[in-house]
């Protein structure tokens, strides 16, 4: 079963790690550090997913892959 791709980048502005689930709609998360933008993000996964069970939306299949990984 494949996952999730989770970013994780360094903000200036926000001074801090941003976490970030490109297939979730919204779902991101920060951090002071990359570890804590990932433990806070992956709770986010959670209750995003959650909420859309509960909503009974549809929940996405991962699909976001980054240019990195795009065969050419």
């Amino acid at each position: 079963m494949s996952d999730y791709h989770i970013n994780i980048f360094y903000s200036e502005e926000d001074q801090g790690y941003i976490a970030d689930i490109p297939d979730l709609q919204a779902c991101s998360a920060f951090g002071e550090t990359p570890d804590e933008a990932l433990r806070e993000v992956l709770e986010a996964k959670k209750l995003w997913l959650d909420a859309a069970r509960t909503e009974g939306k549809p929940i996405p299949s991962p699909r976001y892959r980054p240019a990195i990984y795009e065969v050419a």
